[in-house]
């Protein structure tokens, strides 16, 4: 008897998960969010809700330890969550924490991933609850939950944008895609010639936001000082690209966005080009910036000009208008969604 297989990677990341999920009714009346979002929501009879996530990072998918210190990797696994919850517009307040590990690690080891923990959770104040230990026989494995909350009057989420709606992006996109191929270079280079120096030192900026990034908790307490909510809000995590296309698929709209408006360091398109990279390819596609994606409308707009490096880069059109990347020289481009798939 043949039976029909379906290819994991055919339907990519979100994809699997919707087709999963999609037939998980959400039956109390306290789950108001459920799969879909950076978060989901739970609320319990007040004006607060409680923001859940969960990330599961994979040794030789997400990280690899021949580059990535455990001190560090301790910091980044707490930060990709946090992430999520600054995406919903609420407040991280606690994580739990679950490992697998080999005989291959020592209580040092481990101890060096705790101390990354220990300093993001006193850097983001949130406490650590719980989480599991088990034994792995195929590398290390982390799984973190993050639980937030925010004021239900309050939240973000992915399917609330509207036409007319501005654009924003905080920070600057392309550095950690850029830092981890310098990094798999200078993996390659070792791995050939065990005794070269690694040099790491012109590309710093690029490494760290590979290694050590930061969520975006600042943006948070400025919407908060200046009690205005966006419309809809997601984190850059998959690339520019793809997370602007989660908001319009999910909102139902399109958008214009502006090649010169979109934020790159000069240390990203420096990297870029010596990379033999388009960089604002390297922006629009390499994801792990972490950085805020959201959109606000025009007068809510006016009081975030020029705070905290924050960037308008685009605005929200009609369903039919497409997806639409306007290059320097004024050409206008369909762009589709070319992030990292985990799946494939």
């Amino acid at each position: 008897m043949n039976e029909k297989r379906t290819e994991i990677a055919s339907l990519g990341e979100f994809g699997l998960i919707k087709h999963l999920t999609e037939k998980f009714p959400l039956n109390h009346s306290s789950s108001i969010k459920g799969v879909g979002d950076d978060a989901a929501i739970i609320k319990y009879g007040n004006s607060k809700s409680t923001v859940v996530t969960t990330d599961l990072l994979l040794e030789g998918i997400h990280f690899d330890l021949m580059y990535c210190p455990l001190k560090h990797l301790g910091y980044k696994s707490v930060v990709v969550n946090v992430s999520d919850i600054y995406a919903m517009n609420a407040t991280p307040r606690q994580i739990t924490v679950s490992i697998g590990i080999s005989n291959r690690f020592s209580v040092e080891g481990l101890e060096e991933f705790y101390e990354g923990v220990k300093l993001a959770c006193k850097n983001y104040n949130v406490d650590l609850i719980g989480g599991d230990t088990t034994t792995s026989q195929k590398g290390f494995i982390i799984s973190i939950t993050a639980i937030g909350e925010v004021d239900e009057n309050k939240l973000a989420y992915r399917n609330t944008a509207k036409e007319g709606d501005l654009l924003f992006v905080t920070g600057d996109l392309g550095a950690a895609f850029l830092g981890l191929q310098i990094l798999e270079r200078e993996k390659q280079i070792f791995l050939e010639n065990p005794g070269v120096q690694v040099q790491l030192e012109e590309d710093q900026y690029l490494v760290e936001r590979q290694l050590k990034p930061e969520a975006q908790r600042d943006t948070i307490a400025l919407f908060e000082e200046l009690d205005i909510v966006p419309t809809s809000m997601i984190d850059i995590s998959d690339g520019l690209s793809s997370e602007l296309m989660h908001i319009c698929t999910q909102s139902n709209v399109g958008c214009h966005i502006f090649e010169e408006q979109i934020p790159i360091f000069t240390e990203t398109y420096d990297a870029a080009l010596k990379l033999h990279m388009d960089p604002i390819t390297c922006a629009m596609n390499g994801g792990e910036d972490y950085e805020l994606l959201f959109t606000m409308n025009k007068t809510d707009a006016q009081k975030i000009y020029g705070r905290h490096g924050i960037k308008c880069i685009g605005e929200i059109k009609k369903a039919d208008y497409g997806y639409i990347l306007e290059s320097k020289a004024g050409m206008k481009h369909n762009f589709s969604a070319q992030g990292w798939n985990p799946l494939v």
